[in-house]
């Protein structure tokens, strides 16, 4: 079974939307838009991930729409770590409609300061997600990866999930390769490849972002790599089938771990 273990959908009044240069992807984006590219690519089921509008309301309705979605296997909704009533939340999110198919939490780490995960309020949230036993997905940019090690070091119990590779500056290879290091050397961490063609831009080629994947596989292991579309923010410089197509290539195939088993085992979909 194919898992795109990254996904996204929103509305186009989303406020970051409103960025410089994201006029292609600034609309409505909804369940009936992505299907046709799932059967394209051949994928049976999808995790979807929060979309960037920090709000508990989102996490709700995506929960009430994966209930009666079977292509969504599970959701990683939003939360602030740094809520003292993470905990209630997290609880009223699992007793609503959908609630069986919360798999993980996401904040917007990317948008704060270096050491956002070092800060005490955020690593309780960190512990509160783990004991849920929820995954903590981590959207970062790379200057946040020591501090991904720090987490992840210092909550073993915890599953962390980095997105996208940690935002490698696509051309800084080495750079990009002493930050990730110490992070792949975490056993509780799994890396998604997705987002590589976005964090390229446009003109991004198979071969400016195959030592980023062969380094991926080297460092996790194809049982610590699951493959995400990262759709539709992607469609700014890509089409989803591309994305699939890319990552086949770099691969040479669709290996069993990054395409499906690495998602279905880290997210607990075989339960959901």
């Amino acid at each position: 079974m194919i898992v795109d273990a990254h996904h996204h959908l929103w509305t186009a009044d989303y406020p970051w939307l409103a960025a410089d240069g994201l006029a292609p992807i600034r609309r409505d984006y909804t369940m009936a838009d992505l299907r046709p590219h799932l059967a394209a690519a051949g994928v049976q089921r999808t995790v979807l991930v929060e979309g960037g509008l920090c709000r508990a309301a989102e996490t709700s309705r995506f929960l009430a729409l994966a209930a009666h979605t079977p292509e969504i296997a599970g959701v990683v909704g939003w939360a602030d770590l740094a809520d003292p009533d993470l905990r209630a939340m997290l609880a009223r999110h699992r007793s609503g409609p959908g609630g069986d198919r919360l798999v993980g939490v996401r904040d917007q780490v990317q948008a704060g300061p270096d050491d956002l995960l070092d800060q005490p309020g955020v690593r309780a949230g960190l512990a509160t997600v783990a004991d849920a036993g929820l995954v903590n997905e981590l959207v970062v940019r790379a200057g946040q990866l020591p501090a991904v090690a720090r987490a992840a070091a210092a909550l073993p119990e915890s599953t962390f999930v980095l997105d996208h590779l940690g935002k490698p500056p696509i051309g800084d290879l080495a750079g990009w390769l002493r930050l990730i290091t110490p992070v792949a050397a975490r056993p509780n961490v799994v890396a998604k490849l997705s987002g590589l063609v976005t964090e390229a831009g446009p003109g991004w080629t198979r071969a400016g972002l195959r030592p980023y994947v062969q380094a991926a596989l080297e460092l996790f292991g194809p049982d610590r790599l699951m493959f995400g579309s990262d759709w539709p923010v992607c469609e700014v410089v890509a089409t989803y089938e591309e994305v699939v197509a890319v990552l086949t290539g770099i691969l040479g195939g669709r290996p069993a771990d990054v395409f499906g088993r690495t998602a279905t085992r880290v997210y607990r979909l075989e339960h959901s």
